[in-house]
């Protein structure tokens, strides 16, 4: 057998010395480009090439570790007003202030997502200008977009990570770190994107552009901006021109703010756009599946038991909350039954004088129907808004609804805040009269003071707002996540603020790997 193997070998041998001969030749033959493969050197030529970037960049939105899944977990189930009896142990403890693992699936996720679109947006503001021939005004609407979209997600990072690494230039090197920022630092950039975006933003789009970021968006979120750094005249000025722009308006119904079917409506500022379009069943659409990354997931996670995994919940107290104001013809603020499905009957967690709601149905069956067999359940509170019940009795991965990030209601709340904060109650009031109005309830007295319109609007903003990822930020303003006492007060609402750290839980820790990779600083205490 080893005489038979020596001619095999030999001509392996001779085969082996043509190819070093060869390469010797030829000593790139190892190093050749994909012919598949799109070169940065071959792309960024074109108007094209500019709108499939500006495209890619709105897909970031849709990221896992975005407005797809978890971002509502880190906002909405960390407030006071949401919680989570997850199986999934580690997912609960997320949103209990409970973080070992700081690489944990969802944190990570967040990170990822919101840098990749970051990297998308550097590469359209520093390769789009280069495009020759193309039209002058699209070119600097691209850009603004990607200025807008880079803000939006470090408005979110800073937010939730504080001192994040600055990536403002589009780079390959792989071995290239950016400078950590203190949280100063990011809310400037996060200005100065906004700041230059406004310009060159339109106030609308029509046909297949409408969801892209507008100057209304613009300046929306830099006033949003200026509130949680509490420059309340800066914001006043941001907020005053959205309310005055004519295409903003409330819609009659509340509820048609979280319904696919009356989606980018006129109170709409900014949402990011999904889609799930099946043939058959009780599905509204009619074409093929939307592929895995544009349906939302938020129903499936937070489903009621039976619809979903039921991972998100509500805090009873908020129920408590809308029952506290009647509308003008003495029923219940018709919001409740659009944000929540609970118990409407039960009065000894929910105790009212107000007739029962009668919307009292959680996917075509009575609540006690479904689960009066289940004392557990009975008590417990799941999130409506932005589930599907409304035109299908189930859940999946891919709801259609988009996201509303921003809509006129919380600009006019926000800027009554501002208002009140500049000790002018007066002109704050009727703006949130005018939120109130649509859910049918009386207006608040024209003689509140600055203190008690302060109390009142944490109220409006409970009721207009709950399960819209905005809460976080408003604790964050108000200052109730900064010392024990605030913290306190918290506690009393929501027992996972037992867990609350103050100086160090209003902060994720960054993400040990790129601790360990680029050299940055812990956040305090973790």
């Amino acid at each position: 057998m080893k005489a038979s193997l020596l001619p095999l070998l030999q001509r392996l041998g001779l085969a082996g010395t043509l190819l070093l001969s060869a390469t010797a030749c030829e000593k790139d033959l190892l190093d050749q480009q994909n012919p598949n493969l799109p070169l940065t050197e071959l792309s960024w030529k074109t108007s094209d090439d500019a709108v499939r970037g500006s495209v890619a960049c709105y897909a970031g939105l849709q990221g896992l570790g975005m407005y797809r899944r978890w971002l509502h977990f880190a906002f909405d189930l960390r407030d006071d007003t949401g919680f989570s009896q997850s199986p999934w142990g580690e997912l609960a403890n997320f949103t209990h202030f409970i973080q070992t693992n700081y690489d944990f699936e969802v944190s990570n996720n967040i990170w990822r997502d919101h840098y990749r679109t970051i990297f998308r947006c550097n590469q359209v503001i520093d390769r789009v200008p280069t495009i020759q021939g193309m039209d002058a005004q699209l070119q600097k609407r691209i850009v603004a977009e990607a200025r807008f979209l880079r803000a939006l997600s470090y408005f979110n990072l800073v937010s939730l990570y504080g001192n994040v690494p600055l990536v403002t230039q589009y780079s390959t090197n792989l071995n290239q770190t950016s400078p950590q920022g203190k949280e100063a630092d990011v809310w400037a950039l996060v200005v100065t994107d906004l700041t230059a975006a406004q310009a060159d933003l339109p106030a609308t789009y029509t046909g297949p552009d409408v969801g892209r970021a507008t100057k209304g968006a613009a300046l929306t979120l830099l006033g949003k901006t200026h509130m949680q750094n509490k420059r309340w005249a800066e914001a006043q000025v941001q907020f005053a021109q959205v309310i005055s722009m004519p295409q903003y308006d409330l819609v009659p119904d509340y509820a048609d703010n979280f319904r696919h079917t009356t989606e980018n409506n006129k109170e709409s500022i900014f949402e990011v756009q999904f889609s799930d379009e099946k043939k058959g069943g009780n599905d509204a659409g009619g074409g093929p599946d939307a592929t895995s990354s544009q349906g939302g997931q938020r129903s499936q996670f937070w489903g009621v038991p039976g619809f979903g995994f039921n991972d998100g919940e509500v805090r009873p107290w908020v129920v408590r909350e809308f029952l506290q104001d009647p509308t003008t013809a003495g029923q219940r603020d018709p919001r409740l039954a659009a944000t929540v499905f609970y118990n409407r009957r039960d009065q000894t967690l929910f105790p009212s004088a107000l007739p029962a709601d009668a919307d009292t149905l959680v996917y075509g069956t009575g609540f006690l129907t479904r689960y009066g067999k289940d004392a557990r359940n009975r008590t417990r509170v799941y999130w409506r808004k932005y589930q599907t019940d409304y035109y299908r009795a189930f859940e999946d991965f891919d709801s259609p609804i988009n996201h509303r990030v921003m809509r006129l209601a919380d600009v006019l709340l926000l800027q009554a805040e501002a208002l009140n904060e500049q000790n002018n109650p007066g002109a704050a009031i009727p703006l949130v009269n005018r939120v109130r109005q649509r859910a049918g309830l009386a207006p608040l007295p024209t003689t509140l003071t600055r203190d008690a319109l302060r109390t009142q609007l944490m109220h409006e903003r409970v009721t207009e707002l709950t399960g819209e990822g905005v809460r976080w930020f408003d604790l964050q303003r108000w200052g109730l996540l900064d010392d024990a006492a605030s913290v306190n007060l918290l506690k009393a609402r929501d027992p996972d603020f037992n867990n609350f750290v103050p100086g160090k839980s209003r902060l994720l820790p960054l993400l040990q790997t790129e601790v360990d990779l680029n050299r940055l600083q812990q956040n305090p205490q973790w």
